[in-house]
């Protein structure tokens, strides 16, 4: 098996290192001859045509090789590097015939070669073509009559031995880095991709999350987490949370952590000064029990998970509305009978009322009686999700009719509280929409904008407009303080409400009318520019499609969307 890939980035470096340090070897070869000349020791000028052209060749190898390093197995394709190293070597020892000069050290270089780069059976291959030089070598002198033959014999033994077990323990410790290397790059490959899917899933995830250590420090904090921490909170990492006085909490149970070695929960309120408390939810992990990973690891961090409360009580809430949804079939029946009893009961005796005030009176049960089962049939289809968007039949409207009808008889509960102004531009388009459920949507978004306009007679105003293109609407704007985002996003949900006194089932009954009827409800943050300058403030708008075409959602008011 190879040491390494032709193609591995680590085999091509290596791959050069041997091909510089071959002409590294190349120059010093002919520096000595050089001056082996200089000195007279020698004045054949054979070995230094061997070392000219061993450099010739290291150079043309490592100019035109360099970029395509050879197949680890054994081929002619080792002939230019591993090949001529040996050539080299037994030809200059056997040109210096007086012995003077040793070149057999010069064998480790194709032998590291081919142990490192290459299979073992090249590098043993090579130890045995180096060895065989060898006893050539041996033999040639002994042919001469030079020395000892048997010392020469055994001492190349000794070499070729000392060169195999060389070889075979380069070969070894080759591969083994080899095989440390893939898995290394392994892990690390391994570790980027989770990294990049925990940072992913901590960009995506709903609840917060915060990691720090010890001394407060947060390293790691995704956008949930800096949404719920506040306006003080910083886009990067790292920062700290003792920094600023309304974290304080969530501190002391990062710290409860660390001391006690275990989890801690709790429900908090951070408060911002200027805005409302933020009710959280923390819990609290440690990445690892201190001293558990050895002294020398570094500390444990503390993973801080947030949830706010106000989301998980809006998910109660929901399930509250499905537990409704389930018994909201036999109330049904519980309700409509006493109501079509009063009803029937009401208009029997109408029949036999004379006087005007008693059939005022009983006009105004029928009235009230009707309005109950108009609201009784609704929230039962909206609990049952019996009827989907279009499939309710809409009678045709006059908008602006229609709209100033419910502004004055809403006006007319309380002529000297609610103030306003009423707009129409919608001129006589007419809306595919039910009169009583646009006037209850209407109520409900004046209520809402009454609840928290300020005291100019223009905090409310009440509009509609109808432009070229067909896009017809009406918007209730106020300018009440902005909503929380964490308010914002809950908005049309059914029970969800910033107040304890609320039902949160309003703007839930306004979105699902619109959508029974074709139409569009939004929220906006916007401003207008009123007599006494631009005011910013909350807007609701109910965008229809007119009885010819469907509508736009393109902005129907000139306001400036903040």
């Amino acid at each position: 098996m190879p040491a390494l890939q032709a193609s591995h980035p680590s085999f091509q470096r290596l791959w050069k290192a041997f091909l510089t340090a071959r002409l590294m070897v190349a120059l010093a070869l002919l520096l000595l001859q050089l001056l082996a000349m200089a000195l007279n020791q020698t004045g054949v000028l054979a070995p230094l045509g061997v070392a000219l052209g061993y450099l010739l060749a290291t150079s043309l190898l490592l100019v035109f090789g360099a970029r395509m390093p050879p197949d680890p197995r054994p081929g002619l394709h080792w002939l230019p590097s591993i090949g001529v190293d040996l050539v080299l070597i037994a030809l200059l020892q056997m040109l210096h015939q007086s012995g003077s000069m040793n070149f057999t050290p010069l064998f480790g270089l194709p032998i590291l070669m081919a142990a490192v780069l290459g299979t073992l059976t090249l590098a043993l291959g090579t130890t045995a073509g180096a060895t065989l030089l060898l006893l050539a070598w041996a033999w040639w002198l002994g042919d001469q009559g030079g020395g000892d033959a048997a010392q020469r014999y055994l001492q190349t033994a000794l070499t070729g031995t000392g060169y195999f077990f060389i070889a075979y323990l380069v070969h070894q410790l080759a591969v083994r880095l080899s095989r440390e290397q893939l898995v290394a790059r392994r892990s690390q490959m391994n570790a980027r991709t989770q990294k990049a899917v925990s940072a992913l899933v901590m960009q995506h995830v709903a609840d917060g999350v915060l990691v720090l250590n010890r001394q407060g420090q947060v390293r790691l904090a995704n956008p949930a987490a800096l949404l719920l921490l506040g306006p003080d909170a910083r886009t990067s990492t790292p920062f700290m949370l003792t920094h600023t006085q309304a974290w304080s909490p969530l501190m002391e149970l990062a710290q409860a952590s660390f001391e006690q070695a275990q989890p801690q929960h709790a429900d908090v309120n951070i408060l911002h000064e200027g805005h409302s408390p933020m009710g959280l939810r923390i819990r609290t992990w440690l990445t690892h029990a201190p001293g558990a990973l050895g002294a020398v690891d570094e500390e444990p961090l503390c993973v801080m998970f947030l949830h706010d409360l106000r989301e998980m009580e809006a998910r109660l809430r929901t399930e509250k509305l499905a537990s409704m949804g389930r018994m909201s079939a036999a109330v049904a029946h519980e309700i409509r009978n006493p109501l079509a009893a009063i009803v029937q009961a009401n208009e029997l005796l109408a029949e036999d009322l004379q006087e005007p005030g008693q059939k005022r009176l009983s006009h105004m049960i029928g009235q009230n009686a009707d309005r109950l089962v108009r609201i009784t049939e609704d929230v039962l289809d909206i609990a049952r999700v019996q009827h989907q968007i279009g499939q309710t039949p809409s009678s045709t409207l006059a908008l602006n009719a229609t709209v100033a009808q419910t502004w004055h008889d809403w006006q007319a509960h309380d002529p000297a509280g609610r103030q306003g102004q009423l707009l129409l531009g919608a001129g006589e388009v007419p809306v595919e929409f039910d009169p009583e459920h646009l006037r209850r949507v209407l109520v409900n978004l004046l209520d809402n904008a009454q609840r928290y306009k300020g005291p100019y007679a223009d905090s409310l105003q009440l509009s509609t407009r109808a432009t070229a293109s067909g896009q017809i609407g009406i918007q209730v704007w106020s300018d009440g303080a902005p909503l929380d985002k964490s308010v914002e996003r809950h908005l049309f949900e059914p029970f969800f409400s910033s107040e304890s006194r609320s039902s949160g089932l309003g703007l839930y009954i306004c979105r699902q009318l619109c959508q029974r009827h074709g139409a569009a409800i939004s929220y906006q943050r916007s401003t207008r520019m009123l007599d006494r300058g631009t005011v910013m403030g909350n807007a609701f708008t109910v965008s229809f499609r007119s009885a010819t075409r469907p509508f736009e959602t393109d902005s129907l008011f000139d306001i400036i969307v903040v």
